[in-house]
């Protein structure tokens, strides 16, 4: 629901209600649900099962996957539905091994959440796939945390990184359960305003990678923002998407 952030703001239902009516069969809430109340989320809860859409993630701060926060951050994510709660990116860091920290934070969250029926995740931006003393960190989160972990895959970002999004999906088989399907160009002028397809991103292969390997349960599409408003934005990537991903 990043994509049509502006919307959400002045009317979360109505919005709601507006991704479904374009044929949108998931979503994934991001921050501001968190400050939420329960009967909040219990409202929008039963919008999306009345409205025949799943929340199939959230995208989360470091600190709800905090010791402090944790059982806060379930509670919410069991009211939506939610199968997975992702840590959507971590401090900037200097040294390698201090990623191994972001990894600890994310197996104890895993423990904190799986009895729920809940799974913990992580969200890549550039610096995961930018190498730092010689490794990408990416790699150290995926060495150190738990199988269980997801390692949700934003492409745009694998790809102005520099790392091809096919050849880590398939060395890290079954990890890659869901991804952001943020397209990207080289062209300064474009960047991250291109729409699904309009970019760098080879979704043929990504699509083949991705369901014989990578485990992929969902997609998600997202966007920074484009020519058009947020509402038109999501339904012209939608269809888009279904033209290179037929059912």
């Amino acid at each position: 629901m990043y994509s049509v952030r502006d919307s959400l703001k002045k009317d979360p239902e109505g919005t709601v209600r507006a991704v479904a009516q374009m044929g949108y069969q998931g979503l994934e809430f991001y921050g501001p649900y968190y400050d939420w109340t329960e009967p909040q989320a219990k409202q929008i809860r039963k919008l999306l099962d009345d409205l025949g859409i799943r929340c199939f993630s959230t995208h989360n701060s470091e600190t709800n996957l905090s010791a402090a926060n944790i059982s806060r951050t379930r509670d919410m994510n069991v009211i939506l539905g939610s199968k997975y709660v992702v840590q959507s990116s971590t401090s900037p860091k200097a040294h390698l091994d201090e990623w191994k920290s972001v990894a600890d934070i994310l197996n104890l969250a895993a423990e904190k959440l799986e009895p729920a029926g809940l799974k913990a995740g992580y969200h890549n931006h550039q610096p995961e796939f930018t190498p730092l003393e010689g490794r990408r960190p990416i790699e150290i989160l995926a060495a150190n945390t738990k199988p269980t972990v997801m390692l949700q895959l934003d492409v745009g970002t694998c790809l102005e990184a520099g790392s091809d999004p096919v050849a880590w999906i398939r060395a890290n088989p079954g990890r890659i359960r869901s991804l952001h399907l943020k397209d990207w160009s080289p062209d300064k002028e474009k960047g991250y305003k291109v729409l699904f397809g309009e970019g760098a991103a080879d979704w043929k292969n990504i699509f083949a990678a991705a369901e014989s390997a990578g485990g992929a349960e969902y997609y998600l599409i997202e966007q920074e923002g484009s020519r058009f408003s947020d509402l038109d934005t999501a339904r012209k990537c939608l269809q888009a998407y279904r033209s290179a991903h037929p059912a």
